[in-house]
């Protein structure tokens, strides 16, 4: 072979590891005209080979016709070019063109079916199975809509043998539940898939491919938590492959028809060339209809003027790209139907652009763009006038819900104000609640909002209601402690007077207990006000001094009128305050008891939506405290007595916190859900970068709890740009990148876990305590090892042991040095010389540790025994000199010296010592001593003679190997040696 062929194959070899796409197709063309100036025929025939798989791994899958051609050509002209691998591969390459060809509406029907004939005409030549070729019509029939005989098809299809030349499992079983879901079976294709889906059975393109099919399948079925999971875990695999459009759509389509809009429009924004690439026009059209099923959900939620991605060279907006992409996907199934004779493909399409949501709202727990605000059209008035609405009715609801002191009541009265108008149709106390409750709305900006409560407090005079008009005057003062500035020493010396006139009302009969207590909470809310500005310790503790006295005066005048006034209000916010100073004492359990007693004095006076504060604040003081139970149950109450009143960002926090709750008492599948719900009521609150971050990155840890690597790992790949070490800390950075390393590790994924382990373990390097840096280290030095990174992994590892050395961890330094002994014997690396002088300096560092260490120093022994062993090339001869002999019988005494050492160590190391009595045998075997060997193998099963058959895994494993040993040498591999045994 000539050096220009031998660096062609090895550029071929190369090629194929890149990434899909038109570069690498491009290097594939190139690399093809060089085989064809090498005049090396075989070479030729492989770099053809080459050249069809990265086409049909790509958008160019149009390009396949040709090169097929050209090399079915070359195999009937010169059969003798192709070795029995690239025979294999041209067989099996009909198949992909085959199908290819139902994808190009340009290519008639006549040809598909002539292909389809040609395909089964040499198969049966060859003398392969009829199976792919029934599979093959299988699809032309679907594609036609023709059920007769795709129902024949897949009865042959199922019948015939299994052969090399029939599909992969998992894209059999792919299209047996593509077939099912076609005929309206859903449970069936669910239940082919799921060999797939379990990892049973995988491909290039799955499970990929089969968990974007199942997604509306699940829905359908009622599976929606299922479906998000195969979302999560299948987008996420989809991402990076260029050549799997059509699985891309199916999880758009998901989103569309979930309420994820905003996620769709990630993945749409993700690779623009789907718009345009034409070398699939089948993808492209179903590309195509799902982007205008998400543009339409998209209009008809009132973004239709939202700039969306599309295809270059216009500016989109949903509703244009909805046009067009409706357009363009009709246009190809137009072509499609032309060609096939009838309309099926265009019926699938227009059913498709039918489609309308599954469910209003599926949280995937994953970050996506924010939806611009909703363009809200304009009314268009109706034919008939809208029935006058009842002022009176209005007012009577107002007064039920202010008696009931309800939060609807300030919409009631803003009803009420909306219906009288301009028009002088309400009394002055009723003109005085409107004032009163519009003051009370958060939205109001401030200084329209003390207007309001002096207007109110006036109008109660007006009223002749002296005691709401001090309350209201008071609920002024208060909300003027809340401004800049002096505010405090205003508000105080404004809030002194009004309780004065408050409490002789009061004494007159002229104010209510209620109205009279509110003023003295007003007086206590200003004291705190000033408690948050305190600019030091001594000014603080001051204020807190002052709240306590302050509360404690409420709940002196409101006590006693518990049983006959509506002061369950005053007396829960007088204990809330109190809770607030043991809180800032640092007396938890005294703080959280308060909260509880706070919350169960409005509860108990059947309020509860006055509660829900309370008992949020003693669930955070309970987890705080380790009491989960507590902590649990207020929080679950405080998610209840919320109701609809409960705001976004409270409700995300209520649930971050029972997720936190639920994860540290080992509950991991329900605090995923209420993850999910933090983080959906983040993004519903536009609190997505804040409170949306913390939920999403306890979901991917809990995800990670409950084994479900690739959702965690999605997730958490989604939140960690979110993350920063100004806003959340070097602890969540950290934590974040030491989970999604786990995760991906999990995943197959080591050289991309390695990176984020590494990141974590730069940051950790600056901590105090450096244990944590230590375990990084090590967990990236495991995964460079596994990913083979050689050189990488050394260094980690040395990295890691300098770590362990300084925290005195002489066990998990030990380690170190023995890894770096097996890197050293791989291609490339220093050698055996190198490793023996790692093993030499664990031994050493074991010894010098003493008995505590014996264990590692016999592992070591054992280990260096089988590196030796392992390092030698051929058999043992007879010979004493022989170089393999030496090297047995060297490893054969490092065994010994673990085996003495393990039983030193203790009856613990009973199974770490008989696989040394085994390694020793096999050895013993090798070396031609086939008493020694069996005597060696007949003690290990002695060890285990107390323990039952089945009773033990170890101990079966043990007595299996040593029934192999014997086995090995009654074969004849070990005849009498030199000592005879």
């Amino acid at each position: 072979m000539s050096a220009d062929a031998t660096k062609v194959r090895q550029a071929l070899r190369d090629n194929q590891e890149e990434p899909e796409g038109p570069a690498r197709n491009a290097r594939a063309e190139r690399l093809l005209a060089e085989a064809e100036q090498c005049g090396d025929a075989a070479l030729l025939v492989e770099a053809l080979v080459h050249q069809l798989q990265v086409y049909n791994y790509s958008s160019e899958k149009d390009k396949m016709f040709v090169p097929f051609a050209r090399l079915l050509r070359v195999w009937d002209e010169r059969p003798g070019d192709f070795d029995p691998a690239m025979t294999h591969h041209l067989f099996w390459m009909f198949k992909w063109v085959s199908s290819s060809m139902i994808d190009q509406p340009h290519i008639p029907l006549a040809s598909i079916e002539k292909w389809q004939g040609e395909m089964a005409h040499r198969y049966r030549l060859a003398g392969h199975s009829e199976r792919a070729v029934r599979q093959g019509e299988l699809e032309i029939a679907r594609h036609l809509g023709d059920v007769e005989r795709a129902a024949r098809a897949y009865t042959a299809w199922q019948a015939a043998d299994r052969d090399r030349m029939a599909n992969c499992h998992a894209c059999e079983l792919h299209e047996q539940g593509g077939w099912q879901v076609q005929r309206g079976q859903d449970e069936e294709a669910l239940n082919s898939w799921a060999p797939v889906l379990d990892g049973e059975h995988v491909c290039a393109h799955e499970p990929h491919a089969v968990l974007a099919a199942s997604l509306l399948p699940l829905l359908r079925a009622g599976r929606p938590e299922q479906a998000r999971a195969h979302h999560l875990r299948g987008y996420r695999m989809v991402r990076p492959m260029e050549s799997m459009r059509y699985s891309a759509a199916l999880h758009i389509e998901f989103c569309a028809l979930t309420g994820n809009e905003a996620r769709g429009l990630e993945i749409l924004a993700e690779r623009p060339a789907y718009f345009t690439d034409s070398g699939n026009p089948a993808s492209l059209m179903d590309f195509m209809a799902v982007t205008a099923v998400l543009m339409d959900r998209l209009t008809a939620l009132g973004h239709g003027g939202q700039s969306v991605p599309g295809p270059a060279g216009t500016d989109w907006t949903a509703a244009s790209l909805a046009v067009h992409a409706r357009s363009r996907a009709l246009a190809l199934s137009a072509r499609f139907d032309e060609r096939n004779g009838n309309t099926y493909v265009g019926e699938l399409v227009r059913e498709r652009l039918a489609r309308r949501p599954l469910l209003d709202r599926l949280p995937l727990g994953v970050r996506a763009v924010r939806l611009a605000a909703p363009v809200v059209p304009a009314a268009v008035p109706s034919g008939a006038p809208e029935p006058e609405r009842d002022l009176a009715a209005l007012l009577a609801e107002a007064h039920r819900l202010s008696e009931a002191q309800h939060p609807d009541a300030g919409d009631a009265w803003r009803a009420v104000a909306e219906r009288a108008g301009a028009a002088d149709v309400l009394t002055a106390h009723d003109r005085a609640n409107v004032a009163d409750h519009r003051a009370m709305d958060p939205s109001l900006p401030p200084a329209e909002a003390a207007e309001a409560f002096r207007a109110a407090a006036s109008l109660y005079e007006e009223a002749g209601d002296r005691g709401e008009a001090v309350a209201a005057s008071a609920r002024r003062a208060f909300l003027r402690s809340m401004a800049d500035g002096d505010a405090d020493a205003d508000a105080a010396a404004e809030i002194a007077p009004l309780v004065e006139r408050a409490l002789a009302l009061y004494a007159a009969g002229a104010a209510t207990g209620r109205q009279t207590s509110g003023v003295l909470v007003c007086r206590a809310r200003i004291v705190q006000q000033r408690m948050f500005r305190a600019a030091d310790e001594a000014s603080t503790d001051a204020a807190v001094a002052a709240l306590e006295e302050a509360a404690r005066e409420v709940l002196a005048f409101a006590e006693p009128l518990r049983a006959r006034e509506k002061v369950a209000t005053r007396i829960s916010e007088a204990l809330g305050f109190l809770a607030d100073v043991a809180a800032y004492r640092g007396d938890g359990p005294e703080a959280a008891e308060l909260y509880a007693r706070a919350a169960a004095a409005v509860n108990e006076a059947e309020l509860p939506w006055y509660a829900v504060e309370y008992e949020a604040r003693a669930a955070r003081i309970a987890a705080q405290l380790d009491d989960h139970a507590t902590a649990e149950g207020a929080a679950r109450a405080a998610l209840e007595h919320g109701g609809t009143s409960l705001s976004g960002p409270g409700r995300a926090r209520l649930h971050l916190l029972l997720a936190e709750v639920l994860g540290a008492t080992g509950r991991f599948a329900e605090a995923v859900e209420h993850a999910l719900d933090a983080a959906h009521w983040a993004d519903e609150s536009d609190e997505s970068a804040t409170l949306g971050v913390h939920a999403r990155h306890q979901l991917g840890g809990l995800l990670l709890r409950l084994e479900r690597a690739a959702e965690a790992a999605a997730v958490l790949e989604a939140v960690l740009p979110d993350i920063t070490s100004e806003d959340h800390g070097e602890g969540m950075v950290v934590q974040t990148l030491w989970w999604l390393g786990d995760g991906l590790s999990t995943l197959g994924e080591p050289r991309a876990a390695a990176e984020h382990w590494l990141r974590a373990a730069d940051i950790a390097r600056g901590w105090p305590e450096q244990r944590d840096h230590a375990v990084l280290a090590n967990l990236a030095a495991q995964a460079l090892y596994r990913a083979e990174l050689n050189p990488e992994a050394e260094r980690a590892y040395e990295r890691a042991g300098e770590l362990w050395r300084a925290l005195g961890d002489v066990p998990s330094l030990v380690r170190t040095l023995r890894v770096r002994a097996w890197i050293a014997l791989r291609d490339g690396q220093p050698g055996l010389g190198a490793a023996r002088a790692f093993m030499a300096a664990a031994e050493r560092e074991c010894e010098a540790a003493g008995p505590e260490l014996l264990a590692e120093l016999a592992d070591t022994f054992r280990q260096t025994a089988e590196m030796i062993a392992d390092a030698c090339e051929g058999e043992p001869g007879e010979e004493a000199d022989d170089p393999a002999r030496r090297a047995y019988e060297e490893a054969l005494g490092y065994v010994e010296r673990a085996s003495a050492a393990f039983a030193g160590a203790g009856p613990g190391h009973l199974a770490a010592r008989t696989a040394a009595w085994l390694m020793a045998a096999w050895l013993e075997a090798d070396l031609g001593r086939a008493d020694a060997a069996l005597s060696r193998a007949a003690e290990v099963v002695a060890a285990y003679a107390e323990v039952p058959e089945g009773a033990d895994e170890t101990a079966d494993a043990r007595r299996g190997e040593a029934a192999s040993v014997r086995a090995y040498v009654a074969q004849g591999a070990g005849g009498p040696g030199p000592s005879g045994g």
